[in-house]
Protein backbone atom coordinates (compact mmCIF):
# COMPACT_ATOMS: atom_id res chain seq x y z
CA UNK A 1 0.00 0.00 0.00
CA UNK A 2 0.94 3.37 -0.97
CA UNK A 3 1.59 5.97 1.27
CA UNK A 4 -0.24 9.30 1.90
CA UNK A 5 0.84 12.98 0.80
CA UNK A 6 1.64 15.64 3.28
CA UNK A 7 0.44 19.41 1.99
CA UNK A 8 1.28 22.55 3.54
CA UNK A 9 -1.68 24.49 2.58
CA UNK A 10 -1.12 28.70 2.82
CA UNK A 11 -4.72 30.33 4.28
CA UNK A 12 -3.00 33.53 3.76
CA UNK A 13 -3.63 36.23 6.38
CA UNK A 14 -7.29 35.48 7.09
CA UNK A 15 -10.01 36.55 5.01
CA UNK A 16 -11.55 33.22 3.76
CA UNK A 17 -11.77 34.52 0.43
CA UNK A 18 -7.95 35.15 0.11
CA UNK A 19 -7.05 31.37 -0.35
CA UNK A 20 -5.77 30.17 -3.50
CA UNK A 21 -7.49 28.22 -5.83
CA UNK A 22 -5.59 25.36 -5.20
CA UNK A 23 -5.80 25.69 -1.40
CA UNK A 24 -9.35 25.73 -1.54
CA UNK A 25 -9.31 22.48 -3.70
CA UNK A 26 -6.86 20.59 -1.47
CA UNK A 27 -8.84 21.56 1.50
CA UNK A 28 -11.97 20.06 0.48
CA UNK A 29 -10.70 17.12 -0.90
CA UNK A 30 -8.31 15.97 1.84
CA UNK A 31 -9.08 12.57 3.73
CA UNK A 32 -7.13 14.61 6.62
CA UNK A 33 -7.04 18.20 8.14
CA UNK A 34 -4.52 18.90 11.08
CA UNK A 35 -3.78 22.16 12.20
CA UNK A 36 -2.66 24.01 15.65
CA UNK A 37 -4.28 24.99 18.43
CA UNK A 38 -3.65 26.60 21.45
CA UNK A 39 -5.04 24.94 24.77
CA UNK A 40 -8.21 26.21 24.62
CA UNK A 41 -9.11 24.43 21.73
CA UNK A 42 -9.95 27.12 19.30
CA UNK A 43 -8.09 27.03 16.36
CA UNK A 44 -7.87 30.32 13.46
CA UNK A 45 -7.02 28.20 10.93
CA UNK A 46 -9.34 25.92 11.03
CA UNK A 47 -11.89 28.93 11.17
CA UNK A 48 -10.25 30.44 7.86
CA UNK A 49 -10.22 26.80 5.93
CA UNK A 50 -13.99 26.76 7.52
CA UNK A 51 -15.80 27.23 4.47
CA UNK A 52 -14.04 24.85 2.41
CA UNK A 53 -14.48 21.66 4.65
CA UNK A 54 -16.86 18.74 4.24
CA UNK A 55 -18.45 16.22 6.06
CA UNK A 56 -16.25 12.72 6.76
CA UNK A 57 -13.19 14.59 7.34
CA UNK A 58 -10.37 13.58 9.87
CA UNK A 59 -9.79 16.29 11.80
CA UNK A 60 -6.26 16.23 13.36
CA UNK A 61 -6.10 18.70 16.43
CA UNK A 62 -2.36 19.47 17.59
CA UNK A 63 -2.60 21.75 20.89
CA UNK A 64 0.19 23.03 21.48
CA UNK A 65 0.80 21.79 25.37
CA UNK A 66 2.77 24.85 26.22
CA UNK A 67 3.31 28.89 26.00
CA UNK A 68 6.81 30.69 26.01
CA UNK A 69 5.94 31.84 29.61
CA UNK A 70 4.75 28.48 31.31
CA UNK A 71 6.53 24.88 31.13
CA UNK A 72 7.49 22.62 33.59
CA UNK A 73 9.34 20.83 31.41
CA UNK A 74 12.95 19.75 32.11
CA UNK A 75 14.48 21.05 28.64
CA UNK A 76 12.14 24.41 28.98
CA UNK A 77 10.09 25.93 26.43
CA UNK A 78 12.68 24.70 23.24
CA UNK A 79 12.52 21.26 24.66
CA UNK A 80 8.52 20.87 25.67
CA UNK A 81 8.51 22.65 21.46
CA UNK A 82 10.33 20.16 20.21
CA UNK A 83 8.69 17.39 22.10
CA UNK A 84 5.56 18.63 20.75
CA UNK A 85 6.49 18.25 16.98
CA UNK A 86 8.20 15.23 17.51
CA UNK A 87 4.83 13.90 18.82
CA UNK A 88 2.73 15.71 16.09
CA UNK A 89 4.38 14.74 13.38
CA UNK A 90 3.78 10.59 14.55
CA UNK A 91 0.85 11.52 14.89
CA UNK A 92 0.64 12.49 10.75
CA UNK A 93 2.79 9.59 10.06
CA UNK A 94 0.07 7.59 11.20
CA UNK A 95 -2.03 8.81 8.77
CA UNK A 96 0.40 8.70 5.90
CA UNK A 97 1.23 5.21 6.62
CA UNK A 98 -2.47 4.65 6.29
CA UNK A 99 -2.37 5.94 2.64
CA UNK A 100 -4.49 9.20 3.46
CA UNK A 101 -3.22 12.74 2.34
CA UNK A 102 -2.88 14.69 4.82
CA UNK A 103 -3.30 18.61 4.73
CA UNK A 104 -1.61 20.82 7.38
CA UNK A 105 -3.64 24.42 7.71
CA UNK A 106 -0.97 27.01 8.44
CA UNK A 107 -1.56 30.75 8.53
CA UNK A 108 -0.18 33.04 6.04
CA UNK A 109 2.37 30.95 4.08
CA UNK A 110 3.80 27.65 5.36
CA UNK A 111 7.34 28.80 4.79
CA UNK A 112 6.93 32.24 5.99
CA UNK A 113 7.49 31.48 9.87
CA UNK A 114 4.73 29.15 9.52
CA UNK A 115 3.89 26.27 11.41
CA UNK A 116 4.13 23.81 8.74
CA UNK A 117 7.61 23.66 7.90
CA UNK A 118 8.44 22.09 11.64
CA UNK A 119 6.50 18.96 10.33
CA UNK A 120 7.81 19.38 6.94
CA UNK A 121 11.13 18.85 7.97
CA UNK A 122 10.66 15.91 10.04
CA UNK A 123 8.36 14.27 7.54
CA UNK A 124 9.70 15.08 4.13
CA UNK A 125 12.58 12.41 3.85
CA UNK A 126 9.61 9.58 4.34
CA UNK A 127 6.86 10.90 2.76
CA UNK A 128 6.18 13.04 -0.46
CA UNK A 129 5.73 16.74 1.12
CA UNK A 130 4.64 19.94 -0.71
CA UNK A 131 4.29 23.04 0.28
CA UNK A 132 0.99 25.70 -0.88
CA UNK A 133 1.74 29.05 -0.91
CA UNK A 134 0.22 31.47 0.60
CA UNK A 135 -0.59 35.01 1.03
CA UNK A 136 1.70 36.66 3.39
CA UNK A 137 0.82 38.86 6.41
CA UNK A 138 3.87 41.23 4.93
CA UNK A 139 1.80 41.37 1.58
CA UNK A 140 -2.03 42.11 3.64
CA UNK A 141 -0.74 44.73 5.42
CA UNK A 142 0.38 46.75 2.44
CA UNK A 143 -2.49 45.71 0.85
CA UNK A 144 -4.56 47.40 3.15
CA UNK A 145 -2.75 50.43 4.15
CA UNK A 146 -3.00 51.10 0.89
CA UNK A 147 0.58 51.95 -0.03
CA UNK A 148 3.62 49.70 -1.87
CA UNK A 149 6.21 48.07 0.35
CA UNK A 150 8.72 48.83 -2.29
CA UNK A 151 9.08 50.07 -5.35
CA UNK A 152 12.68 50.68 -8.56
CA UNK A 153 15.94 49.83 -6.37
CA UNK A 154 14.44 49.94 -2.67
CA UNK A 155 14.90 47.19 0.07
CA UNK A 156 12.63 45.71 1.94
CA UNK A 157 13.80 43.57 4.99
CA UNK A 158 11.39 41.62 6.80
CA UNK A 159 12.74 40.87 10.41
CA UNK A 160 11.50 38.96 13.57
CA UNK A 161 10.13 41.79 16.74
CA UNK A 162 12.07 38.98 18.87
CA UNK A 163 15.58 40.65 17.94
CA UNK A 164 17.74 42.68 20.90
CA UNK A 165 16.55 46.52 20.14
CA UNK A 166 20.20 47.45 18.89
CA UNK A 167 20.41 44.97 16.43
CA UNK A 168 16.76 45.51 15.20
CA UNK A 169 17.56 49.60 14.82
CA UNK A 170 20.63 49.19 13.27
CA UNK A 171 18.83 46.87 10.54
CA UNK A 172 16.05 48.92 10.10
CA UNK A 173 18.59 52.06 9.79
CA UNK A 174 20.09 50.14 6.85
CA UNK A 175 17.15 49.18 4.86
CA UNK A 176 14.54 51.22 2.89
CA UNK A 177 11.69 49.32 3.61
CA UNK A 178 10.59 47.12 6.27
CA UNK A 179 8.06 44.89 8.66
CA UNK A 180 8.57 43.52 11.74
CA UNK A 181 6.89 40.39 13.00
CA UNK A 182 5.79 39.21 16.27
CA UNK A 183 5.03 41.99 18.29
CA UNK A 184 3.27 40.99 21.21
CA UNK A 185 5.25 41.49 23.86
CA UNK A 186 8.33 42.76 22.10
CA UNK A 187 6.35 46.35 21.13
CA UNK A 188 8.29 47.59 23.57
CA UNK A 189 11.36 46.84 22.36
CA UNK A 190 10.45 47.43 18.43
CA UNK A 191 9.32 50.93 18.82
CA UNK A 192 12.68 51.63 20.52
CA UNK A 193 14.37 50.31 17.59
CA UNK A 194 12.36 51.94 15.21
CA UNK A 195 12.47 55.60 17.02
CA UNK A 196 16.50 54.43 17.34
CA UNK A 197 16.81 54.09 13.53
CA UNK A 198 14.97 57.26 12.44
CA UNK A 199 11.92 55.08 11.30
CA UNK A 200 9.31 55.84 13.49
CA UNK A 201 7.44 58.57 12.10
CA UNK A 202 7.05 56.64 8.60
CA UNK A 203 5.88 53.41 10.58
CA UNK A 204 2.32 51.57 10.59
CA UNK A 205 0.45 49.50 13.16
CA UNK A 206 -1.70 46.78 11.19
CA UNK A 207 -3.11 44.25 13.47
CA UNK A 208 -5.16 41.16 12.13
CA UNK A 209 -5.01 42.56 8.16
CA UNK A 210 -8.20 41.89 6.07
CA UNK A 211 -10.11 40.68 8.96
CA UNK A 212 -13.57 42.17 10.02
CA UNK A 213 -11.70 43.89 12.94
CA UNK A 214 -8.28 45.17 11.16
CA UNK A 215 -7.15 47.57 12.74
CA UNK A 216 -4.36 50.20 11.40
CA UNK A 217 -2.47 53.14 12.89
CA UNK A 218 0.29 55.07 12.94
CA UNK A 219 2.92 53.23 15.06
CA UNK A 220 3.46 55.68 17.39
CA UNK A 221 0.44 56.18 18.36
CA UNK A 222 -0.37 52.73 19.43
CA UNK A 223 -0.58 51.73 23.33
CA UNK A 224 1.56 48.75 23.76
CA UNK A 225 -1.01 47.29 26.02
CA UNK A 226 -3.67 46.16 22.83
CA UNK A 227 -1.29 44.70 21.08
CA UNK A 228 -1.81 41.22 20.00
CA UNK A 229 0.49 38.68 18.51
CA UNK A 230 -1.47 38.80 14.98
CA UNK A 231 0.19 42.06 14.32
CA UNK A 232 2.99 44.36 12.53
CA UNK A 233 4.70 47.13 12.28
CA UNK A 234 5.32 48.29 8.54
CA UNK A 235 7.45 50.91 7.41
CA UNK A 236 6.45 50.97 3.35
CA UNK A 237 8.54 52.57 0.12
CA UNK A 238 9.76 56.06 1.20
CA UNK A 239 10.02 56.66 -2.18
CA UNK A 240 6.21 56.88 -2.42
CA UNK A 241 5.87 58.53 0.53
CA UNK A 242 7.99 61.40 -0.42
CA UNK A 243 5.68 61.80 -3.89
CA UNK A 244 2.50 61.17 -2.02
CA UNK A 245 2.97 63.25 0.62
CA UNK A 246 5.62 65.85 -0.07
CA UNK A 247 7.21 68.11 2.46
CA UNK A 248 5.09 71.18 3.39
CA UNK A 249 5.71 74.26 1.09
CA UNK A 250 7.71 76.44 4.36
CA UNK A 251 9.87 73.84 5.18
CA UNK A 252 13.21 74.91 5.10
CA UNK A 253 15.92 74.00 2.67
CA UNK A 254 18.40 72.15 3.19
CA UNK A 255 20.95 74.19 5.40
CA UNK A 256 24.55 74.83 3.56
CA UNK A 257 27.97 73.58 5.10
CA UNK A 258 27.13 69.97 4.56
CA UNK A 259 30.83 67.91 4.13
CA UNK A 260 31.84 64.98 3.73
CA UNK A 261 34.08 63.36 7.42
CA UNK A 262 36.02 59.57 5.97
CA UNK A 263 36.58 58.24 9.69
CA UNK A 264 38.71 54.97 10.40
CA UNK A 265 37.15 52.97 12.95
CA UNK A 266 40.41 50.90 13.79
CA UNK A 267 40.85 47.05 13.14
CA UNK A 268 37.72 46.22 15.43
CA UNK A 269 35.77 46.75 18.84
CA UNK A 270 35.52 50.49 20.49
CA UNK A 271 38.63 49.91 22.03
CA UNK A 272 40.78 51.04 18.88
CA UNK A 273 38.23 53.89 18.12
CA UNK A 274 39.81 57.76 18.80
CA UNK A 275 37.40 60.28 20.40
CA UNK A 276 37.80 62.35 17.38
CA UNK A 277 36.62 59.51 15.62
CA UNK A 278 33.67 58.75 17.93
CA UNK A 279 32.64 62.67 18.46
CA UNK A 280 32.80 62.67 13.94
CA UNK A 281 30.33 59.62 14.25
CA UNK A 282 27.78 60.99 16.82
CA UNK A 283 26.87 64.64 15.01
CA UNK A 284 26.83 62.61 11.42
CA UNK A 285 23.36 62.79 9.98
CA UNK A 286 24.28 59.81 7.72
CA UNK A 287 26.62 56.81 7.83
CA UNK A 288 27.92 55.55 4.37
CA UNK A 289 29.94 52.44 4.16
CA UNK A 290 30.50 48.54 3.74
CA UNK A 291 27.65 46.94 5.49
CA UNK A 292 29.77 44.96 7.99
CA UNK A 293 31.82 48.03 9.04
CA UNK A 294 28.35 50.19 9.88
CA UNK A 295 27.30 47.18 12.04
CA UNK A 296 30.25 48.37 14.21
CA UNK A 297 29.00 51.47 15.09
CA UNK A 298 26.09 51.61 17.44
CA UNK A 299 22.70 53.28 16.17
CA UNK A 300 22.22 56.96 17.05
CA UNK A 301 18.48 58.33 16.82
CA UNK A 302 17.60 60.00 13.57
CA UNK A 303 20.84 58.95 11.91
CA UNK A 304 20.57 57.45 8.43
CA UNK A 305 22.81 54.52 7.21
CA UNK A 306 23.74 53.67 3.52
CA UNK A 307 25.08 50.01 3.48
CA UNK A 308 26.93 48.99 0.78
CA UNK A 309 29.13 45.80 -0.57
CA UNK A 310 32.62 45.97 -0.56
CA UNK A 311 33.58 46.58 -4.21
CA UNK A 312 31.71 49.72 -4.61
CA UNK A 313 33.92 52.19 -3.51
CA UNK A 314 33.09 54.88 -6.05
CA UNK A 315 29.50 54.63 -5.69
CA UNK A 316 30.30 54.86 -2.20
CA UNK A 317 31.67 58.08 -2.42
CA UNK A 318 29.55 59.74 -4.92
CA UNK A 319 26.74 58.98 -2.43
CA UNK A 320 28.12 60.43 0.49
CA UNK A 321 29.11 63.75 -1.59
CA UNK A 322 25.71 63.99 -2.83
CA UNK A 323 24.12 63.92 0.48
CA UNK A 324 26.35 66.40 1.61
CA UNK A 325 25.48 68.52 -0.78
CA UNK A 326 22.00 69.01 0.24
CA UNK A 327 23.48 70.05 3.60
CA UNK A 328 23.51 67.15 5.32
CA UNK A 329 26.91 65.86 7.85
CA UNK A 330 27.91 62.79 6.29
CA UNK A 331 30.59 59.84 7.79
CA UNK A 332 32.26 57.56 5.48
CA UNK A 333 32.90 54.58 7.96
CA UNK A 334 36.44 52.30 7.06
CA UNK A 335 37.91 50.00 8.62
CA UNK A 336 41.34 50.47 10.21
CA UNK A 337 42.47 54.08 8.83
CA UNK A 338 40.50 55.43 5.94
CA UNK A 339 43.85 56.46 4.67
CA UNK A 340 45.36 52.75 3.80
CA UNK A 341 43.71 50.84 1.28
CA UNK A 342 40.26 52.53 2.35
CA UNK A 343 38.07 54.90 1.47
CA UNK A 344 39.67 58.11 1.77
CA UNK A 345 41.43 58.61 -1.55
CA UNK A 346 38.10 57.23 -3.08
CA UNK A 347 35.91 60.52 -1.60
CA UNK A 348 38.64 62.52 -2.64
CA UNK A 349 39.19 61.59 -6.19
CA UNK A 350 35.42 61.52 -6.71
CA UNK A 351 35.15 64.83 -5.03
CA UNK A 352 37.97 66.41 -7.40
CA UNK A 353 35.29 65.86 -10.45
CA UNK A 354 32.38 68.37 -8.86
CA UNK A 355 31.52 71.49 -9.75
CA UNK A 356 30.47 73.08 -6.57
CA UNK A 357 33.36 71.50 -3.95
CA UNK A 358 32.42 69.96 -1.25
CA UNK A 359 34.26 69.96 2.06
CA UNK A 360 36.28 66.77 3.01
CA UNK A 361 37.92 65.88 6.56
CA UNK A 362 39.84 62.46 7.02
CA UNK A 363 40.58 61.21 10.62
CA UNK A 364 42.84 58.55 10.95
CA UNK A 365 42.45 55.57 12.62
CA UNK A 366 44.55 52.55 14.08
CA UNK A 367 45.80 50.57 11.12
CA UNK A 368 45.93 46.54 10.92
CA UNK A 369 49.55 46.55 10.49
CA UNK A 370 49.91 48.90 14.02
CA UNK A 371 47.43 46.68 15.75
CA UNK A 372 49.13 43.54 14.53
CA UNK A 373 52.86 44.49 15.35
CA UNK A 374 51.62 45.41 19.02
CA UNK A 375 50.53 42.13 19.62
CA UNK A 376 54.13 40.59 19.25
CA UNK A 377 56.53 43.55 19.96
CA UNK A 378 57.69 46.01 17.38
CA UNK A 379 58.35 44.74 14.36
CA UNK A 380 57.51 47.99 12.53
CA UNK A 381 60.34 49.99 14.86
CA UNK A 382 62.17 50.81 11.94
CA UNK A 383 61.81 51.61 7.78
CA UNK A 384 59.01 49.60 6.75
CA UNK A 385 56.35 49.56 4.09
CA UNK A 386 52.64 48.53 2.68
CA UNK A 387 51.76 46.35 0.30
CA UNK A 388 48.52 45.21 -0.88
CA UNK A 389 48.41 41.55 -2.90
CA UNK A 390 45.02 42.84 -4.38
CA UNK A 391 45.61 42.80 -8.12
CA UNK A 392 41.70 43.83 -8.79
CA UNK A 393 42.94 47.79 -9.04
CA UNK A 394 46.19 47.08 -9.98
CA UNK A 395 48.75 44.94 -12.16
CA UNK A 396 50.22 41.76 -10.80
CA UNK A 397 53.29 43.06 -12.71
CA UNK A 398 53.10 46.05 -10.28
CA UNK A 399 53.08 44.23 -7.36
CA UNK A 400 56.01 42.07 -8.08
CA UNK A 401 58.60 45.07 -9.03
CA UNK A 402 57.12 46.72 -5.54
CA UNK A 403 57.69 43.43 -3.71
CA UNK A 404 61.54 42.97 -5.31
CA UNK A 405 62.15 46.47 -4.48
CA UNK A 406 60.98 46.57 -0.73
CA UNK A 407 63.59 43.13 -0.54
CA UNK A 408 66.09 44.91 -2.14
CA UNK A 409 65.89 47.99 -0.19
CA UNK A 410 65.60 45.37 3.20
CA UNK A 411 62.54 46.92 4.86
CA UNK A 412 60.11 45.29 6.73
CA UNK A 413 57.14 44.32 4.74
CA UNK A 414 53.13 45.00 6.14
CA UNK A 415 51.02 42.80 3.90
CA UNK A 416 47.33 43.31 3.25
CA UNK A 417 44.84 41.37 1.44
CA UNK A 418 47.45 37.87 0.97
CA UNK A 419 44.60 35.87 -0.29
CA UNK A 420 41.04 35.06 -0.90
CA UNK A 421 38.67 32.76 -1.97
CA UNK A 422 39.64 33.91 -5.73
CA UNK A 423 43.15 34.59 -5.16
CA UNK A 424 45.00 31.63 -3.73
CA UNK A 425 48.65 31.87 -5.52
CA UNK A 426 49.73 35.34 -4.68
CA UNK A 427 51.30 34.68 -1.40
CA UNK A 428 53.22 32.01 -2.66
CA UNK A 429 54.79 34.56 -5.67
CA UNK A 430 55.10 37.04 -2.95
CA UNK A 431 56.96 34.49 -0.76
CA UNK A 432 59.38 33.00 -3.47
CA UNK A 433 59.91 36.77 -4.79
CA UNK A 434 60.78 37.53 -1.07
CA UNK A 435 63.08 34.71 -0.16
CA UNK A 436 65.33 36.29 -3.38
CA UNK A 437 65.87 39.18 -0.94
CA UNK A 438 66.08 37.47 2.41
CA UNK A 439 66.47 34.09 4.22
CA UNK A 440 64.49 31.32 5.22
CA UNK A 441 64.81 32.27 8.56
CA UNK A 442 63.18 35.68 8.35
CA UNK A 443 60.35 35.99 10.91
CA UNK A 444 56.88 36.43 9.95
CA UNK A 445 53.48 37.52 11.86
CA UNK A 446 50.46 36.18 10.51
CA UNK A 447 47.88 38.17 12.47
CA UNK A 448 44.24 37.10 11.67
CA UNK A 449 40.99 39.08 13.15
CA UNK A 450 43.41 40.93 15.19
CA UNK A 451 40.92 42.38 18.64
CA UNK A 452 37.85 40.58 16.87
CA UNK A 453 36.75 37.17 18.83
CA UNK A 454 38.40 34.96 16.08
CA UNK A 455 41.82 36.85 16.89
CA UNK A 456 45.06 34.14 16.34
CA UNK A 457 48.52 35.68 16.36
CA UNK A 458 51.48 33.02 14.50
CA UNK A 459 55.39 33.61 14.76
CA UNK A 460 56.67 31.50 11.91
CA UNK A 461 59.58 32.15 9.22
CA UNK A 462 59.50 33.25 5.63
CA UNK A 463 60.73 29.87 4.86
CA UNK A 464 58.02 27.89 6.78
CA UNK A 465 55.30 30.40 5.37
CA UNK A 466 52.16 28.29 4.20
CA UNK A 467 49.83 30.22 1.67
CA UNK A 468 47.32 27.74 2.48
CA UNK A 469 46.98 28.80 5.66
CA UNK A 470 46.04 32.52 5.07
CA UNK A 471 43.23 34.21 3.82
CA UNK A 472 41.44 37.69 3.19
CA UNK A 473 40.88 38.34 6.95
CA UNK A 474 45.15 38.09 8.03
CA UNK A 475 47.44 40.49 7.60
CA UNK A 476 51.24 39.11 7.57
CA UNK A 477 54.43 41.26 8.81
CA UNK A 478 57.66 40.00 6.92
CA UNK A 479 60.76 41.62 9.11
CA UNK A 480 63.90 42.63 7.43
CA UNK A 481 67.35 40.94 8.04
CA UNK A 482 67.59 42.56 11.06
CA UNK A 483 64.52 41.59 12.56
CA UNK A 484 64.40 39.65 15.52
CA UNK A 485 62.44 37.21 17.97
CA UNK A 486 63.20 36.79 21.74
CA UNK A 487 61.07 35.23 24.03
CA UNK A 488 58.13 35.06 21.79
CA UNK A 489 58.25 39.11 20.53
CA UNK A 490 59.31 39.84 17.34
CA UNK A 491 61.27 43.49 16.78
CA UNK A 492 63.25 45.63 14.75
CA UNK A 493 65.82 47.21 15.79
CA UNK A 494 66.25 51.36 15.03
CA UNK A 495 69.86 51.31 14.55
CA UNK A 496 71.09 49.50 11.28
Amino acid sequence: MSTGKLWGVGLGPGDPELLTVKAARLISEAQVIAYHSARHGRSIARSVAEPYLRDGQIEERLVYPVTTETTDHPGGYEGAIAEFYELSAKRLAEHLDAGRDVVLLCEGDPFFYGSYMYMHERLCDRYEAEAVPGVTSVSAASSVLGRPLVQRDEVLTVLPGTLPAPELARRLADTDAAAVLKLGRTFGSVREALAESGKLENAYYVERATWEAQRIEPFADVSPDSVPYFSLALVPSPAYAARKFPAVSDAPEPADGGEVVVVGLGPAGPQWLTPEVAEALEAAEHLVGYGPYLAKVPQRAGQQRHASGNRVEADRAREALSLAQTGARVAVVSSGDPGVFAMASAVLEQAAQLESPVPVRVLPGVTAAQAAASRVGAPLGHDYCVISLSDRLKPWEIIEKRLHAAGEADLVVAIYNPASRTRTTQLAQAREILLTHRTQATPVVIARDVGGPEEDIRITTLGDLDPSTVDMRCLLIIGSSKTTVTNGQVWTPRTY
